[in-house]
């Protein structure tokens, strides 16, 4: 699931904003304070990148993709380490692996973790069947969902997190390192058009400019809106710098089965005469050639823009 809003998170979540905040949880952890960390957070927030550059290659990080017998002979080999477990969805739907992070998420300093099947592969390297370690654990997930009293326990035992940053927030970060100034200027444009922000919306768009693809058609397609779709199309011709012309935008909303000419100005006149008045059916998108004063209804917005 792409974004950063949950349709479900656990009832104890502390919800953060901005990345200043996220960097204090993650160093809380690396630096001991935090036993059990739970972050949850949409995809291409740099979650995973906020912990690795502050762990500095101190933390084991696991895929959450690893199977429960995979993660019990991690857990051996990087015993008393610091543990982070990636994505971690696919390993609560293992009852087995549940039982392990359940062991490995007890609050006392030393816990005890046991693999209670018959496993040969693990006397063969020497792996016994229970140990114990001082790990201290964070578990990242771009969703959560409590799935038994195991899962549920995990989330008592935590510090939970949810970082759902705005669109601004997210740019303001990403343009600290991005370089491609025309894509961080069109997705600034279009912030309040964005229900889930995330980088790799920048650097998508990034590599389909240099293919020579409409990279601004598919950026405004990621970005979804419930109205009808030829006035979508009325907006994203409105919308593109690459149309001069008004005929232009005529021509490609024909050949791209929108309707006739009529049709086109009609949706046009009303996209203009809804921006103007504060009621556009497509909020945030910006029309180059609306009439002065019809961003008027966002102003502080506008201007916060003009800052990042």
């Amino acid at each position: 699931m792409e974004g950063n809003r949950h349709s479900q998170k656990p009832a104890n979540a502390y919800v953060i904003s901005e990345y200043r905040e996220l960097k204090r949880y993650v160093r809380a952890f690396v630096d001991g304070n935090l036993g059990l960390l739970v972050l949850l957070g949409g995809a291409g927030l740099a979650k995973t990148q906020t912990v690795r550059r502050a762990a500095k290659g101190r933390a084991c990080i696991l895929d959450g993709k690893v199977t429960a017998f995979e993660l019990y002979r991690e857990l051996w080999r990087h015993r008393n380490a610091m543990i982070v477990i990636d994505d971690v969805d696919q390993l609560c739907a293992d009852p087995q692996a549940v039982r392990l992070l359940k062991s490995l998420c007890q609050t006392d300093d030393v816990k005890t973790v046991a693999w209670h099947s018959a496993t040969p592969a693990l006397d063969d390297e020497g792996i016994p069947r229970q140990f114990t370690t001082t790990s201290p654990v964070l578990i990242i997930a771009n969703s959560w969902r409590t799935r038994d009293a195991n899962v549920a326990a995990l989330e008592d035992r935590a510090h939970v997190v949810s970082f759902e940053p705005s669109a601004l927030e997210v740019h303001r970060q990403v343009a600290k390192w991005f370089k491609d100034r025309e894509v961080l200027d069109f997705i600034r444009e279009h912030l309040h058009l964005i229900p889930s922000p995330s980088m790799r919306h920048y650097v998508l768009a990034s590599q389909a400019k240099a293919g020579e693809l409409d990279w601004r058609t598919m950026l405004l397609d990621r970005w979804k809106i419930d109205v009808p779709e030829r006035t979508r199309l009325v907006a994203k011709l409105l919308a593109d710098p690459s149309f001069t012309t008004e005929e232009q935008r005529v021509r490609a909303f024909v050949e791209r089965d929108g309707g006739c000419r009529a049709t086109y100005f009609n949706q046009a006149k009303k996209l203009r005469e809804a921006k103007r008045k504060g009621r556009s059916p497509i909020p945030g998108i910006f029309l180059p050639n609306a009439s002065p004063g019809a961003d008027a209804r966002a102003p502080r917005s506008r201007k916060a823009l003009q800052r990042v």
